[in-house]
């Protein structure tokens, strides 16, 4: 599995001994099982930006943190270079650019997301977690399904969408798909 992921998944064991709480606590945090969340922090396996959001917004951390192991900490603004973004590549098919990543106390986290085209017969993975999601298709086609609704989006095309309801994407025509997609979170303090 790749190293980024092996440094996540030590983070998320760090947390949980700063914050001396449970495997079991995090898990249902998460909405996971135990042995799930447990085979998360093994960094064995691909840990979705859905579950980093959750703990994050659960335990009052900055999602860059778990992300990247930094803490952000421009408060004015934040600019971010083309292609200089904290990149976190989950699995060959995913790749997620922070776009944000040094701005503290974020109400939002835009991210540069590329999706790589998969066999036709492969599932979509589907995710949930709490908050509204923003897509714009940046450059390829995507289908994204909301809640068991497939849709279509082409190049320009934007949708925004109740991110607590199990969504997932792939990229068509066999083509990666580039798109912005920013996770507006609707817990305050964080």
């Amino acid at each position: 599995m790749n190293e980024q992921i092996k440094q996540i998944a030590e983070r998320l064991v760090g947390l949980r001994d700063a914050l001396d709480i449970s495997a079991q606590e995090v898990a249902g945090a998460c909405l996971l099982s135990t042995e799930e969340y447990l085979e998360l922090e093994s960094g064995r396996v691909d840990i979705p930006v859905s579950v980093l959001l959750r703990i994050a917004q659960a335990y009052g951390v900055e999602l860059t943190a778990l992300m990247s192991g930094d803490e952000p900490k421009m408060n004015s603004y934040f600019i971010t270079r083309k292609g200089k973004g904290i990149a976190v590549e989950r699995t060959k098919a995913y790749k997620y650019q922070s776009l944000a990543a040094g701005f503290a106390c974020r109400k939002a986290d835009p991210f540069l997301v590329t999706v790589h085209p998969k066999p036709e017969a492969d599932p979509i993975y589907l995710n949930v977690h709490p908050g509204q999601e923003y897509n714009f298709v940046l450059e390829g086609r995507l289908l994204l399904s909301i809640n068991g609704k497939e849709l279509i989006l082409e190049e320009g095309d934007s949708i925004y969408f109740d991110s607590g309801l199990p969504h997932g994407m792939k990229a068509l025509d066999g083509v990666k798909v580039c798109f912005l997609a920013v996770i507006i979170s609707l817990i305050t303090g964080n």
